[in-house]
């Protein structure tokens, strides 16, 4: 029963140059380090974010983009979204901490943390372990929207709400979708009583979906609650089936939960442990075509025979990708980090000119952030994507595979010159 949040201020990401590598960032402890997907299996974490870092530091930003503002976000909510650590910060311990607060002018503020181009997965279990705030009015969420928002716009981006709590019904969890005919009041929602019938905020509980082709179901702690199918949308668009970004908030107010009283103490903080997305057999790793992006750093195989190769090591922009006989340089080693980049010599791996037709050119360039140094992995197909194009990175010309191929974007279509091995 989510009402609709317009106002998501998420634009394409630029100025990423200096994101950590993917090795920096498992040191740090804020992303796992994972097994190639060709040795995932049922149940292996194959993207997270753990939180690990210092006391008052922020949030992983190769990840995680602010909402900011007020204005009621479509729901009369009374909180302006801020990107200050007092709204949003590490504590030292291992969580994320939302806070929100009524400042001494009597106005609120809270943080909104979305992914929204840097972070979005396809199918896979999506699970948080979160110990929620407590108190009339007060409204926190763990959710996700289509990838494709807001160029899409709501509801037709489709929204999937994995937990929400509203203050005033301290003991229940709300799951729920929203998509076009079936959003607002109308979402197809469930809700998760505590079997105590304690108050969720007492301590922490872990909030998961199971997110398959054609369903999604519902848990918390491991108790499953809730299950939306094809079939439950009627003659509706089914429109979960495409990558989902991901979105942690606190919302003070709104339509739904009401509005703070004299009951409601302040600040309230929401802290999360991890968020961690889980292969669940679903075909895709998890992550999907138009998924997460497996961290590690190492060869990047075409065929299983030949390696995504700098040539000659040069690092000016520009300089178009091949692959020739592995052997072990550097301009061989990829980092695929969370961002969803793939590095090599310091530069990236990008779609020339942005472009999304058959034939262009895959060369490298100096990180930017964009669409075009975006990568998804299929370990079903061994696809390497490109998002913002929907095509697959293709050795040119075909099969038998030979050394000196470039590279570039074409349909994809599983043929050998298009299984990447990582």
């Amino acid at each position: 029963m989510h009402p609709v949040r317009p106002r998501t201020a998420t634009r394409r990401a630029h100025g990423l140059a200096a994101a950590l590598g993917a090795a920096a960032l498992v040191a740090a402890g804020l992303v796992a380090s994972t097994s190639s997907p060709a040795e995932a299996a049922v149940g292996d974490v194959i993207w997270s974010q753990e939180f690990n870092g210092s006391a008052g530091s922020a949030p992983d930003s190769s990840v995680w983009s602010y909402d900011t503002g007020a204005g009621g976000w479509g729901n009369a909510e009374l909180q302006n979204y801020t990107t200050s650590r007092n709204n949003s910060a590490l504590d030292g311990q291992g969580n994320l901490v939302i806070t929100a607060r009524r400042e001494g002018d009597g106005s609120y503020t809270s943080a909104r943390l979305q992914s929204n181009d840097k972070f979005e997965v396809k199918y896979g279990r999506v699970e948080a372990r979160i110990q929620i705030p407590r108190g009339q009015g007060i409204w926190p969420a763990f959710w996700m929207l289509g990838g494709d928002f807001p160029q899409n716009s709501w509801p037709s981006s489709g929204e999937i709400d994995i937990m929400e709590n509203v203050g005033k019904e301290p003991h229940r969890i709300y799951g729920t979708v929203h998509g076009p005919g079936y959003s607002g009041g109308g979402g197809i929602t469930g809700a998760y009583q505590h079997p105590q019938n304690w108050s969720f905020a007492d301590t922490f509980h872990t909030y998961a979906v199971d997110w398959k082709p054609g369903s999604i179901t519902w848990s918390v702690d491991g108790n499953v609650f809730h299950q939306v199918t094809r079939a439950s949308v009627g003659g509706n668009a089914w429109v979960f089936d495409k990558a989902y970004f991901l979105i942690l908030n606190v919302a003070v107010g709104g339509q739904w939960p009401g509005y703070p009283d004299g009951s409601t103490q302040f600040p309230q903080q929401m802290k999360v442990d991890y968020v961690r997305v889980y292969d669940n057999g679903s075909g895709s790793g998890g992550g999907g075509g138009g998924g997460s992006l497996p961290t590690g750093t190492g060869t990047v195989r075409v065929a299983n025979q030949l390696c995504l190769d700098v040539p000659w090591a040069q690092t000016h922009d520009g300089n178009p990708i091949q692959v020739v006989g592995c052997n072990g340089n550097a301009a061989q080693q990829w980092t695929r980090g969370s961002d969803g980049t793939v590095r090599a010599l310091g530069k990236c791996l990008d779609v020339s000119g942005g472009g999304t037709a058959n034939g262009t050119v895959v060369q490298l360039w100096t990180c930017n952030g964009t669409g075009a140094q975006k990568w998804t992995y299929d370990s079903g197909t061994r696809a390497l994507k490109n998002p913002q194009s929907g095509r697959c990175l293709d050795a040119v010309g075909g099969t038998p595979v030979h050394d000196g191929q470039r590279v570039n974007l074409w349909d994809c279509h599983g043929g050998a010159n298009q299984q990447w091995y990582l």
